[in-house]
């Protein structure tokens, strides 16, 4: 089976449709799938709903579809670094799900693992348990939280093999891992690709059977962030 794909725009040809749902790895600016983002913007493909731990920034990330009123719905953990967020969030043109960060991670990888709930104490008595089914067990009360089951999964790693084996680097590996296992189909981006049996086995943090298509690709290293002071005199 074709795994590796000329460009993002190649690798999505045939997957993407008006109202889909889409995991998206990445943290902060982080592992954040940019080249995939962008070949869903050109495809103009909208009403999407993902499921990501934030949306970026105004211009980078998820924020590109924002502006463009491609995305419909986000269910998210932090969106404090997005003001078109913000502004199409508090104007009633973007439905929100919150979830509390270590949820939304449990629940790709409840999806990934087909596991359809899970329960947990997160959230018990916030506005995130109202309308969730509340359960206890031994003394304590429970919310019931359900996987994500995503139409399509995008995610970038670090170094990939030709059979889809991915490895990621540091901040980068969170959340793209689950969300990579959620989607009926994964799209991976990533720096580099060599042959089948380069990487060492117990480096590697995806297993190729979760990824079906990947592409290489030159990524801009963002800096959320920068905090620093002046040198001290001499």
């Amino acid at each position: 089976m074709k795994k590796i794909y000329g460009s993002a725009a190649e690798a999505l040809d045939g997957l993407l449709f008006d109202g889909m749902f889409i995991a998206a790895g990445g943290f902060g600016l982080c592992g954040i799938p940019e080249l995939l983002l962008d070949a869903i913007k050109d495809a103009g493909t909208k009403d999407l709903t993902f499921a990501s731990n934030n949306a970026g920034v105004d211009d980078f990330g998820i924020g590109i579809l924002l502006q463009t009123k491609q995305v419909k719905k986000m269910i998210s953990s932090y969106v404090g670094e997005n003001a078109e967020f913000m502004r199409q969030y508090l104007s009633g043109e973007l439905e929100l799900e919150f979830n509390p960060q270590g949820t939304l991670a449990e629940r790709m990888r409840a999806g990934g693992a087909g596991i359809p709930g899970f329960y947990t104490k997160t959230g018990v008595g916030t506005v995130i348990a109202d309308g969730k089914e509340h359960k206890d067990f031994n003394g304590q009360t429970y919310i019931m939280e359900e996987g994500i089951f995503a139409d399509l999964a995008i995610v970038k790693a670090w170094k990939a093999d030709t059979t889809g084996n991915l490895i990621f680097r540091k901040t980068a590996r969170n959340f793209n891992v689950p969300a990579a296992t959620c989607g009926k189909i994964c799209v991976a981006e990533v720096e580099e690709i060599v042959p089948a049996g380069t990487l060492d086995p117990d480096a590697i943090h995806l297993p190729g059977i979760y990824v079906h298509r990947i592409i290489e690709g030159a990524h801009e290293k963002r800096i959320e962030q920068r905090t620093t002071r002046k040198k001290e005199s001499a």
